[in-house]
């Protein structure tokens, strides 16, 4: 979505990196996310005149003016009120010397147009808008991008009400871990505080701030568990807050280490990955603990369809699959899931492979769709060797993935070369697989005994003699008994599958 963006300073000159600090106070810029509500107004107070933990390696310490700047995201959802808040942002950056950026979007037609709702699409837009702003000033000072902060005012109220926010939706640990103390460049350091505190430290320096009329309105799920749950629970521990930003830590830390079991598994699992596609070892995954399975599957869910919104009930339906060794769903945002042959396949819309059609010369290399490439070369057989034997130990040795074939037999001129095509399986397709004695087979039923998923196989290289000739070899399953080589084979064909990184 299209923002305007307006930056204030002092001189309203382009701000450059200043000479004459220590490098510790050269680290990177410090971005404050201020609405101008109160506790975000303690949050550039406490910046530009007190210490602050910005988890920079030098613990509670002051922050060099020089690093700080303001940014403040105005929706265009209140109107006057919205004005009025960013031009008391823009005084109060000004106040202390601060640079200071206003952005501006129309949060409601973004919503609409991404089905989103208004408060999800408001938090997005302002934290991209943030990295926006801090990979502008970091590359305007010369410092590296992962060197810069983006401080919110999130409170132990914050927390709290979130942590309850996510206990309604029925989320896990990740969520009942609620808002971490920092995630990347983003960094909370008032979490400590509460927001009694800091509306106390601003009356005692005499400094007012804006009240957003929207906090009341308890059709907003943050604005109802603020006045309608957490009153209720504070009667009954009036430390909550306190009490559970000691919970959130624990499922923090709990939930860090599982996700990194997690994501060990995943690699272990892994068969196949490329762009929107996953193969996972569905056997392999059945046995895990249900924990660490249901981990694994958000986060090759997460890998195939960044963005995805995925519930409990999909992970459990995927799960589900996987237990009983077959099944397919569709998940949102189009991810297709399919359990066939002992292998779990996850494919995003628009990740289904394509199929290659084209001509291989011979001798030659030809890349395929997906990348892989399959290489053709002509080879002498030596006087006094048996070449069927030597072509049954390339296959051994090669797995299948390289085979030797009669030249002549597959219809290639030893002396002059020649050329075969390649495309993918076409229905009614017939072979005589190698090793068969002559026996036929569709080669759709050849594909399904290698354990070739459904959706993978259009993608999978047929070799022929020509575009409706016979049938060479299925890659990089079995080539074809007619073109095996033989005691008689004077010229070997030596087609090979290479995987390129």
């Amino acid at each position: 979505m299209p923002s305007v963006s307006r930056r204030y300073g002092r001189t309203g000159a382009r701000f450059e990196r200043p000479s004459g600090l220590p490098d510790a106070e050269l680290a990177g810029p410090v971005v404050l996310m201020v609405s101008g509500g109160a506790d975000s107004t303690a949050l550039l107070v406490l910046a530009a005149t007190s210490t602050l933990d910005i988890d920079d390696g030098r613990g509670a310490a002051r922050i060099a003016r020089e690093r700080l700047h303001v940014l403040h995201v105005n929706h265009g959802l209140r109107g006057l009120d919205a004005e009025e808040d960013e031009e008391f942002v823009r005084d109060l950056a000004a106040r202390y010397g601060i640079p200071c950026t206003i952005r501006r979007a129309d949060v409601a037609a973004l919503a609409a147009s991404t089905g989103d709702n208004v408060e999800n699409a408001g938090r997005e837009l302002r934290y991209a808008e943030a990295a926006r702003l801090a990979n502008e000033l970091s590359d305007q000072l010369g410092t590296p991008r992962s060197a810069a902060r983006i401080l919110t005012a999130h409170t132990a109220d914050d927390r709290a009400e979130t942590f309850f926010m996510n206990a309604i939706r029925g989320a896990g640990a990740a969520g009942l871990s609620s808002i971490p103390r920092r995630r990347n460049r983003i960094v909370r350091p008032l979490l400590e505080r509460t927001h009694d505190e800091l509306c106390d430290l601003l009356r005692m320096r005499g400094i007012v701030w804006r009240e957003d009329a929207t906090n009341a309105d308890t059709r907003y799920l943050r604005a109802y568990v603020r006045h309608e749950v957490m009153p209720v629970v504070r009667a009954r521990n009036p430390r909550v807050s306190e009490s559970l930003a000691s919970t959130c830590d624990i499922l923090s830390d709990e939930d860090a280490y599982l996700t990194s079991v997690a994501a060990r598994a995943l690699r272990d699992l892994t068969r196949r990955e490329g762009d929107g596609l996953l193969v996972l070892d569905a056997a392999r995954l059945a046995a895990l603990e249900v924990a660490i399975a249901r981990r694994v599957v958000r986060s090759a869910l997460g890998a195939v369809c960044p963005g995805a919104r995925l519930e409990a009930r999909h992970i459990a339906g995927v799960l589900r699959a996987v237990a009983a060794g077959e099944g397919s769903l569709t998940i949102p945002m189009g991810v297709g899931v399919r359990v066939e042959h002992g292998l779990l396949v996850m494919r995003a819309r628009g990740g289904a492979p394509s199929a290659s059609a084209a001509w291989l010369e011979v001798p030659g290399r030809l890349e395929l769709a997906d990348g892989r490439v399959i290489a053709a070369r002509l080879v002498e057989a030596e006087p006094g060797t048996d070449p069927a034997a030597r072509a049954r130990a390339h296959a051994l040795e090669w797995a299948g993935e390289s085979v030797l074939l009669d030249a002549v037999a597959a219809g290639v001129d030893p002396a002059r070369g020649g050329r075969l095509w390649v495309d993918a399986p076409h229905a009614g397709d017939v072979l005589c697989p190698l090793g068969m004695h002559g026996q036929s087979k569709k080669v759709s039923d050849l594909l399904g005994e290698a354990g070739i998923p459904l959706d993978d196989r259009p993608a999978t290289p047929v070799v022929r003699t020509s575009p409706t000739g016979a049938v060479v070899w299925v890659v990089p399953v079995r080539p074809d008994e007619r073109v095996r080589c033989t005691a008689a084979t004077k010229w070997v064909l030596e087609l090979t599958l290479i995987d390129t990184p």
